[in-house]
């Protein structure tokens, strides 16, 4: 009884953390987009987030985040050094949790 005890307290402890280190944030995002991608895109939150509806930001958060990259380096060139850099790679979750958080067909408004 008590390796069973154990065994599901373990597997409860690892379903924890995986679930904990694989979720997004959409406030972190923002924080994220406010700081490295505003200035280079020229846009606040609001208007680049709504430039696309949820799917479509789905769509380019794919593939960790490929055509998000190939989009807005080609349009924001000052941008591109950032989005091909591992910051990026780090933070694409969290920064496409906030883009398809406040997509233009979402309904929210960010505060930025």
């Amino acid at each position: 009884m008590r390796k069973l005890t154990a065994l599901a307290f373990a597997i409860m402890v690892g379903l924890g953390l995986s679930v904990s280190t694989a979720s997004a944030d959409s406030a972190r995002g923002q924080k994220l987009y406010l700081k490295f991608m505003k200035t280079p895109t020229g846009l606040n939150g609001a208007q680049f987030a709504a430039q696309h509806t949820i799917a479509e930001w789905r769509e380019l958060c794919a593939n960790e985040g490929a055509g998000f990259i190939t989009e807005y380096s080609a349009k924001h060139p000052d941008a591109a050094d950032f989005l091909g850099g591992a910051q990026f790679k780090r933070f694409q979750s969290d920064i496409c949790d906030f883009v398809i958080h406040y997509a233009k067909d979402s309904g929210n408004v960010p505060a930025c």
